[in-house]
């Protein structure tokens, strides 16, 4: 899809909500090569358009016909090749069976060519109605498929689950040595059983055959275009540079629809200071943003670092997959560089350790206008959730996961349950919250993110009250997260996030306000039409 322009747009006949505090709502939009140029009462709008010369040049119009505008949705967090990769993979997300995902291997052993692997990805053990939720092994793959490789990714991205022939070709077997940070699961006789966490997930690196730049670009230009139709003009990307010079190629050609805000690997840090590369740099549309780093695993894997262990293993306590003096030593490079850092960080032990890290920096960072974020900040330690405001450290969070994972985190943390996903607490004490989906491992639907965010209720209306309800945002506040605060984590503000003289003309048409709407209102909202750049990339 290219993205042209028409030089003038002007958007009328509705409710638009700017996110600018100077003229928070307006009747009408006036956007000249992409950029808003004036926003206020349809009658002052459009006289100013009148004056400009707009109604002599390439001009379009949307009639919003009574709906409502607000500004182009950010997902501050998408594995977006990841996400577009698995599309195209065995789909097992949300399956409740074990049986029907062997099913479902099974078929597509059954079609994979020769030489080839099977991949899938979405698997929740804990959904599995026919097991004792413990976890799977390759001997159960196996039976399905003895000859052909199958590698799948559990829905969280920090376990794989392999059979035997995966685990051959690999070269896994009783002596592999484990990269630091990663466990090699084992069997009672020490073997290792199929189940690769966290770093040891690297083993695989070798034997399963990468992407080529050219499945990449078009694995994105099948897949980016049904991000407008969720109403997404933007991304955060965590991923490295197989999606970044994919992303940069489409770019360049003019076919790229969304902004994109990369969060490039740890392991390229020294490179990049090395090659003088800082925050900020690259065009309008891709940029490098921050340097990401681990601290731990996840909550669904048992590898989440925390104070006191989880629930039914006396003796896990989760995994820190990077020594604390490391993270500050590689901080501190990255912040001496101009390079901004972001820190995965699930468990309260891993996300106490990062803001102690980015406390100990704080006069580095904090005078040269560096924004640190914490990805995830999945459950915290009482004492620690004021730290996120007093420092000003961004939390960027997913507010799906808290109703997606609300029985595993009852399960497994119990009552620390209570500052997990603590939405409502972080933003009382003056913190940026950046929100996203973490797609793959959710949908990517910011809508349904919004909804989790100011109800803590599934879409079908439970648990009724909401989960943990006092952690609760408004809806001004959850959209404020996929918009401004999302901008402001990515030192975008007043360019994106917002519709005001100056800024893009990035906007999303809702069927409804969701401003005023109920909860069973929200739950049925739908996007109508996407703009990009004062184009109109989507309209239902």
């Amino acid at each position: 899809m290219r993205i042209a322009h028409s030089r003038w747009l002007l958007v009328h006949n509705g409710a638009i909500h700017t996110q600018d505090p100077r003229a928070p709502r307006v009747e009408a939009l006036l956007a000249r090569d992409g950029t808003v140029v004036a926003t206020g009462t349809k009658d002052d709008v459009e006289a100013l358009a009148r004056h400009l010369g707009s109604h002599s040049g390439d001009q379009a119009r949307l009639d919003l016909e009574g709906a409502t505008v607000i500004p182009g949705l950010i997902d501050a967090h998408i594995h977006l090749l990841h996400w577009a990769a698995s599309l195209d993979r065995v789909a097992l997300a949300g399956v409740t069976s074990r049986a029907e995902v062997l099913r479902r291997i099974a078929d597509a052993v059954a079609k994979a060519p020769a030489g080839s692997w099977v991949q899938g990805w979405g698997w929740d053990h804990s959904l599995w109605e026919d097991t004792d939720g413990g976890f799977p092994d390759a001997g159960i793959l196996d039976a399905v498929a003895p000859d052909v490789p199958v590698a799948l990714s559990r829905k969280d991205g920090h376990m794989m689950w392999l059979n035997s022939k995966a685990m051959s070709l690999a070269g896994i077997g009783p002596s592999t040595e484990v990269p630091p940070g990663g466990v090699l699961g084992r069997d009672l006789h020490g073997a290792p059983n199929g189940l690769l966490f966290e770093n040891a997930m690297e083993l695989l690196d070798k034997a399963i055959p990468s992407l080529t730049h050219q499945q990449a670009v078009d694995l994105f230009r099948r897949h980016l275009p049904a991000l407008h139709k969720v109403g997404l003009t933007g991304v955060h990307v965590p991923e490295g540079s197989r999606s970044f010079r994919a992303l940069q190629a489409l770019d360049a050609s003019g076919e790229l629809g969304v902004r994109v805000h990369m969060m490039l690997p740890s392991g390229v840090a020294r490179d990049l200071i090395a090659a003088g590369v800082t925050s900020g740099l690259g065009s309008p549309r891709v940029k490098v943003g921050h340097v990401k780093f681990f601290i731990d695993g996840s909550l669904g894997s048992e590898t989440a670092a925390m104070f006191e262990p989880f629930i039914g293993s006396p003796a896990n306590v989760g995994v820190l997959t990077m020594d604390p003096a490391d993270l500050l030593d590689a901080v501190r490079d990255c912040i001496a560089a101009n390079l901004a850092p972001a820190i995965h960080a699930i468990g309260d032990r891993a996300n106490r350790t990062v803001l102690d890290v980015l406390e100990a920096t704080r006069d580095a960072w904090l005078p040269n206008g560096i924004r640190p974020r914490i990805e995830h900040v999945q459950v915290l330690h009482p004492a620690d959730v004021e730290r996120f405001g007093s420092l000003g450290v961004v939390a960027s969070a997913q507010p799906i996961h808290a109703t997606q994972d609300m029985e595993l985190v009852d399960r497994l943390w119990g009552s620390r349950g209570r500052y997990a996903y603590a939405f409502g607490s972080l933003e009382a004490t003056g913190a940026t919250l950046a929100f996203g989906s973490d797609a793959p491992v959710e949908t990517p639907d910011p809508l349904q993110g919004i909804y989790a965010a100011v109800t803590r209720r599934r879409p079908d209306g439970n648990p009724d009250g909401g989960w943990y309800p006092e952690e609760r945002l408004t809806a001004a506040r959850a959209i404020a997260a996929y918009t401004t605060g999302a901008a402001w984590a990515s030192g975008d503000e007043g360019v994106v996030g917002e519709l005001s003289p100056g800024s893009r003309a990035d906007l999303v048409v809702l069927s409804g306000d969701p401003f005023t709407a109920s909860p069973e209102a929200l739950a049925r909202l739908r996007v109508c039409a996407t703009v990009f750049e004062g184009e109109v990339v989507y309209r239902e």
